[in-house]
């Protein structure tokens, strides 16, 4: 496919910098200055002693990224500056950043790896693995690029990409609002969001004019939530402040409303404008296929997510494999409990239909999900002795997704919170329907999102050096929330309750299914009906349900490749261990290590693993 004239034009424009384009998380463009940065430190990490050069990659990141900082707590002292911006606008601020990792990556190649202790050298083999894989997806000819993080979009503004949707949780729940002192930067902040947007509709034109449109289907989805973000918008921007009960925050409100009336909401209605001249030249292929250059785009796109080199074909092979193997496992089960007849997903559909096993609708089945979850929680945290070395209590909140947010986003999300401990971690639920869940899946969710899950994960990565805190990868972030699904069972979760069993074991074979569904859109050409259906008939899912995963897929290329990929790696590595180890392997002691190992590409983890065979061995 001949590589259209945008990518070469930004190549040309960043030519000295690694061929890199836009970044996801900085706006492009401003109606006034940002806030001035700290003062940097001398730029080469040469002289530094390791744990020092690892903090100065990650301080030198940060410049670029100011809300993440804020989310990760490091936004004070000397920083505090950040928490009154969200960067240098503009394609120089994108410039800017590029500019930065790849002077990091010479850097960290060049640091001198001697004498360094095993954290260490994960920490530069970290750094350099992330930062390159930014470096390729920038080279790419659209799209937004999450540095060291998992959502990496063709598609600057969607169902589930974009300010419309991410400014408005990040302003009601990631800005601290906690004194007076918050107020300002709070609306500092808040004047830089018209911009954003604005920056936002820039891109999303130019890459229309070279021809990326997104497929109609995925248009339907984002206007009508942009619709309601517009309708929203006094409440998402002026409502936090309303609601601290800070002094001064009434008058700030006011001016909020303002900002929201003559900036925020004329900015999203330019959006909504374009996605509607969109609309009417989109069409319905699903797949990156479909689109310009978006055969190289998927192929980097499921690098970066799996940390792998494995090509479309060998993961397609790879889902189909491993559903066959689970479906054999959820085959005996279902006939122990009455379901005889018909495939593995017919079963399960049926099941899925087992009033025993929904709940309620409306805000009465919401009130029993917000029990049923909390539940699960409290059991799980009382086995963790049972399940590791090391122990961690993370602050845990749960919470239904935005109202404007629900219609495109998945069942469920949830992560660690801030470094600093000042934000919570966080499960987000998605109760748009209370026919999303049944009670015999929503324990294994709980588990995935929360503990011993993304939550508990995060919390650990929370105390490694900065760096390791910061750079995350989805094959490790989801393989080991699909593990945790299976220390639960392995904890007795399910003992009492065979259903519940068969609700984790479609959860891995739904993982499964992700792999065959990705590839098949994204390589193989399969429509979007094609992709529901085989959720549907291979593993029973809910078409409810996987409405909203399909979509997400054609947003979000290969993401959705790195839960089971990086699953069957931690699975396989326990093997190895227990091979190796024989008599001297100890549950706990595998699982501490993973975990203390930090989030890391699946080679590094691989090695994390070796060193604890070796140790044990000792």
């Amino acid at each position: 496919m001949r590589e259209s004239t945008i990518a070469v034009t930004r190549r040309q424009t960043l030519a000295g910098l690694a061929g890199t384009s836009a970044i996801a998380l900085l706006p492009a463009c401003a109606a006034r200055p940002a806030a001035p940065a700290p003062a940097a430190a001398p730029a080469s990490l040469a002289g530094l002693d390791p744990d020092a050069a690892l903090d100065k990659v990650a301080y030198r990141m940060l410049a670029h990224e100011p809300g993440r900082a804020t989310g990760l707590g490091v936004d004070t002292g000397e920083y505090a500056a950040w928490r009154s911006t969200f960067g240098q606008p503009g394609e120089a601020g994108r410039e800017a950043y590029a500019a930065t990792l790849k002077d990091l990556v010479a850097e960290v190649r060049a640091y001198p790896r001697e004498g360094l202790t095993s954290d260490q050298q994960i920490g530069f083999e970290v750094v350099e693995t992330a930062f390159t894989s930014a470096l390729e997806g920038m080279a790419q000819p659209y799209g937004d690029v999450a540095v060291g993080s998992w959502r990496n979009a063709p598609y600057v503004v969607i169902q589930n990409v974009g300010g419309y949707i991410d400014l408005p949780r990040f302003f009601g729940s990631g800005q601290p609002l906690k004194t007076s002192e918050d107020i300002g930067p709070y609306m500092d902040r808040l004047a830089e969001v018209p911009a954003i947007l604005d920056g936002e509709l820039q891109r999303i034109r130019e890459a229309r004019g070279e021809g990326l449109v997104p497929p109609a289907f995925l248009l339907d989805k984002a206007i009508a939530q942009m619709e309601a973000s517009i309708g929203a918008a006094k409440e998402s921007y002026a409502g936090p402040l309303e609601g601290s009960g800070i002094a001064g925050a009434d008058k700030a409100a006011a001016q909020a409303e303002r900002i929201a009336a003559s900036g925020i909401v004329p900015a999203l209605e330019r959006q909504l404008a374009e996605l509607k001249v969109q609309r009417a030249a989109a069409k319905d292929a699903a797949g990156m296929w479909a689109q310009p250059g978006g055969e190289a785009y998927y192929d980097w796109a499921i690098r970066a997510s799996t940390t792998t080199r494995m090509t479309p074909d060998e993961i397609h092979r790879q889902g189909l494999d491993e559903l066959r193997t689970l479906h054999g496992r959820m085959d005996p089960i279902l006939k122990e409990i009455g379901y005889t007849k018909g495939s593995v997903g017919e079963r399960m559909r049926a099941l899925a239909e087992d009033p025993r096993y929904k709940f309620a609708e409306g805000d009465p089945g919401r009130a029993e999900i917000f029990a049923f979850i909390n539940e699960r929680v409290a059991w799980i945290k009382s086995q963790m002795p049972r399940a590791f070395n090391r122990l961690v209590d993370p602050p845990l909140e749960v919470r239904r997704l935005p109202l404007t947010e629900e219609p495109g986003a998945p069942g469920a999300y949830g992560g660690a919170g801030s470094k600093d401990g000042s934000i919570p971690g966080r499960f987000w639920i998605n109760l748009r329907t209370t026919d999303l869940h049944r009670k015999y899946d929503l324990a294994d969710l709980t588990f995935h999102e929360s503990i011993p899950g993304h939550v508990w994960e995060g919390e650990f990565s929370n105390r490694l050096p900065l760096i390791r805190s910061i750079l995350a990868f989805n094959a490790f972030s989801e393989g080991w929330a699909l593990y945790a699904e299976q220390i639960a069972d392995e904890l007795g979760a399910y003992d009492e309750f065979k259903v519940g069993r068969l609700g984790y074991l479609q959860s891995l074979a739904f993982r499964a299914c992700r792999l065959v569904v990705d590839t098949g859109l994204h390589s193989k050409r399969w429509t979007r009906e094609q992709g529901r259906q085989f959720f549907v008939e291979e593993n029973g899912s809910k078409v409810e349900e996987v409405a909203s995963e399909v979509d997400r897929y054609c947003s979000w290329p290969g993401q959705a490749c790195g839960y089971k990929i990086g699953h069957s790696e931690i699975v396989r590595q326990r093997a190895r261990a227990q091979a190796e180890l024989g008599a001297k392997y100890d549950f706990k002691a595998f699982n501490t290590a993973v975990v203390l190992g930090g989030n890391a590409p699946l080679s590094v983890m691989a090695n994390t693993v070796g060193r604890y065979i070796a140790q044990a061995k000792a």
